[in-house]
This record gives C-alpha cells, structure tokens and sequence, in this order.
C-alpha cells in the first residue's frame, strides 16, 4: 500500500464536503490538500507532486472536464477520481473514456470511497513499476553476485551493511567489474526493495537530456517539450537511483544533483515551483574522483555528499578464483539447450592465466563468442580467441577461430566466415542470426547474397 506517503487533493465547490473528506482522509494516514474550483486545483498541481486527485465536475470557474483534461497533458500519472451526483452519470462516464480512473456517486459511502482510492493509487504504483520494469527487462540484472575470493566478499559484507542505512553510496571500480550488479543488489537488501530502483547513465546523453531525464521538464520548456515529463528523482519516489559514470557529469549539471542531494528538493526544467523527492542515490564511477576534484573536473562538496559510504570492486585479475566460477555461470545461462558446452581443461588454463582488461563484461563476451565458434562439446583454448600478450610473433601465434595458415585475410573474407559461422550456430536461423551480428534482417540478407552464402 501506499497510503503512508500518498499525497491526495479533493476539488470540490462545496467547503463542508471538502473539510469532512479532508479529515477523513487524514486520520487514514494520507496527505490531503483541498480546493474548492477547478482553477485552484490547476496551480496546486503544477506546484506540488500528488498522486491522487478527488474531482467534483460542477463548480464556479473552472469545470471538472477541463482540469481532467489538464492532468491528462500535464501529468498523467496523476490519478483522477470523479465525484459526482446521480444526474451526472453520464458525463463521469464520458470522464473515464477521458483518462479518469473512476467515479463515486454524493453522497458517498465513505468505505466505498476509501475501497476506490486505494485501488487507484495501486493502480498508479502498479503503472511505475511496469514502466521501470519495461524499461530494465532487457538488461537481465541479477540480484546474485557471483564469487568466492575474499577481496569481493570483504566488497559484499560492506554492502551488505550499507544496504541497512540510507546513507549515499558511491561505488568505485574498473568498467566492466560490476558496478551497476552490485547497486542494484544493495537496493534488494535495502527497506526500499519494493520500491523503484532507477538507473541513468550520465555518459550516455547530453547535458539538456541528462537533466530532463533526471528532474523532468515542463510543457513548453523547450521546443520538442510537448508535454510535462516526470523525471527519474520523480518517478524513483521511496526507492533507489542509481547514477551511473557520474565522473562524466557536466560542471553547469553538478550544482543542480547537490542541491537535490542535500535536501530532496529539484525543479523540472522550465518550471518556477521547487518539488521534493525522497529516493536514495547511489553513484557509480570508473574514475579517481577525488583526482578529478583537484583537476577542477568534479566538485567537492559533491564528492563528500555522494561518497557517505565508499565501495570499491577489485578487477577480476585480483580475483583469480572467480575467473572459472564466472565462466561457466555465463555458459549455464548463455549455452543452447539443444547443446551445452562445457570448457576443456586447456580452455580453463587460458582464462586463469588471461588478464581481463575488461573484467567481467569481456569474459561474458568471451564466453558468448566462443559458444558461437566451438564445434564440438567442449569450448577449446583456440574457440576463445585470446590475444598471446607479449608475444613478437603474436599474429601468427594468436588464438585463431580459423584454422592454421588462415590467419591473414581480408575484411571481406573475415566478415563472411564470421556470418558463416553464426549462420551455422543458429541453424540458418535469419532472424536469430541478425540479432546476435547487432544488424537488421535486410543487411543480413545483402550480405549472404554479396559473399554467396549457401546453407550446407
């Protein structure tokens, strides 16, 4: 449920109803705010965050119709219910085709009335968490981190510990250790793990994007603004965001993440009205940030308020004893059921004794590839396809998915061998094989025509 921090305005001409409704509603333990015209209710919601908005249809200015139809533009995550007599029926019905969750009838049974509101707010929160949830299915996090060494275990303890407080966490690593895993598992065991858990990467976008994602924008903030955004503080209300490669945040966005960061409060981009949000706020960073705040490159003041609590991951070439435990994990989940594989003893020994220098997120690569290019039952040292470090005669020495005295070629013929190759992993599967080779089916089909690639 979500009535301990649901926010509630009641808009009705009738002051008496309001008052009643009102201290109903607050010994249930919500937050209630009352209006008495459409108008009001209108400058209420544009300067405060609520979750639910008790509507009466007929009053003196402004019209129950029209602030629907504003709360529909303006925040659709808002949810509307109609109060209304028996003589409106029909125009509450017509306001549920309009975007209205439902409607009561005056006057109301109040256990009726409080029946609908909290299914409208598990409506609102139901509709968060799938759009979080569509926007993360295909990430694939698991909450299990995989490992025995005691350098991550030291790593696991510490946030295991951190997860109880709320505190700010700043998490330090390579690319590619497991930084956003280990966030997401610190949320799970967190008294927020039924709430959102909210993922930006501030690499990814430019400054304007990052900060529209972040706090959201209001209509007409900027030209391709057509309607107000909630932003991710917003929308990970009592729950976790997480700030991924916050080492590449701008100067000019910084100031704006402290201030939220120090007292919850934001403005959506374009807005006058300071909005509030309690989410927990965990960083992530592949870079020495105390470094960068002596090269002017990050603030401060921002680095103390992120990194309450440090964890910092060690690369897996400190984490030998993992490297195995690793590889096969990513071959139970990443192998055809039709034929799993299995590393050769050989292939075990390359990767013990590999360097990593993309840690975790190139040995599931490699792990992906050499699935691809096996032939038999097991993977083989040469199906991984490892650099010989080191080596002056590396390029003929060179792990090769090719055969000896195949190692020079040209891109055309190492592109078609590599199609070839997929092809035959997929069984001539085109959709299949176009999804692993990250091109559309209509490439896919102009090259087998190009290098006149036959099934066989």
């Amino acid at each position: 449920m979500m009535q301990k921090n649901s926010k509630i305005l009641v808009c009705d001409d009738d002051e008496t109803l309001c008052y009643l409704l009102k201290e109903q509603l607050l010994e249930e333990g919500f937050s209630v705010d009352t209006v008495y015209d459409g108008k009001f209710a209108i400058e209420n919601i544009k300067r405060k965050n609520y979750d639910l908005l008790l509507l009466d249809l007929n009053m003196r200015e402004v019209q129950g119709e029209e602030v629907l139809k504003f709360v529909t533009e303006y925040n659709s995550s808002i949810q509307v219910v109609i109060l209304s007599a028996q003589s409106e029926m029909r125009k509450a019905i017509d306001c549920i085709k309009q975007g209205a969750y439902d409607f009561v009838t005056k006057p109301y049974n109040f256990e009726e009335l409080l029946l609908t509101v909290n299914r409208s707010l598990e409506h609102k929160e139901l509709i968060v968490k799938t759009a979080i949830l569509s926007e993360q299915v295909d990430k694939k996090l698991q909450t299990r981190i995989i490992g025995n060494s005691k350098e991550l275990q030291k790593v696991i303890n510490l946030a295991n510990k951190s997860a109880m407080s709320d505190s700010n966490i700043l998490i330090e690593g390579e690319t590619g250790t497991g930084k956003e895993l280990m966030a997401e598992y610190i949320h799970k065991h967190s008294a927020r793990s039924d709430m959102p858990f909210v993922v930006i990467n501030c690499a990814s976008l430019p400054d304007q994007l990052i900060e529209s994602e972040l706090f959201g924008h209001e209509k007409g903030a900027f030209t391709d603004a057509k309607s107000t955004k909630q932003g991710l503080v917003e929308i990970a209300h009592g729950g976790t965001l997480f700030l991924d490669e916050i080492g590449e945040l701008s100067l000019a966005l910084q100031p704006k993440l402290l201030r939220f960061l120090e007292n919850g409060e934001y403005r959506r981009i374009g807005g006058v009205t300071n909005l509030t949000s309690n989410v927990r706020v965990i960083g992530a960073t592949n870079r020495n940030l105390l470094e960068e705040t002596d090269n002017k490159n990050f603030r401060r003041d921002l680095l103390f308020r992120l990194n309450v609590i440090t964890l910092t991951i060690p690369p897996l070439r400190d984490r030998k004893e993992d490297i195995l435990l690793l590889a096969n994990h990513f071959l139970e989940t990443k192998s055809p059921i039709r034929s799993p594989k299995r590393l050769s003893a050989d292939a075990e020994k390359v990767l013990f004794s590999y360097n990593f220098p993309g840690n975790i997120r190139e040995l599931e690569h490699i792990i992906e590839r050499a699935l691809i290019f096996a032939e038999g039952d097991f993977i083989e040292s040469e199906d991984l396809n490892l650099p010989l470090e080191n080596s002056k005669d590396s390029r003929k020495k060179s792990h090769s998915i090719f055969d000896e005295g195949e190692d020079i070629l040209s891109f055309s013929e190492l592109e078609k061998k590599y199609i070839e190759k997929v092809l035959r992993y997929y069984d001539w599967d085109r959709g299949e094989t176009a999804s692993k080779l990250g091109i559309s089916a209509k490439t896919l089909y102009t090259k087998i025509k190009k290098y006149a690639i036959k099934q066989g």
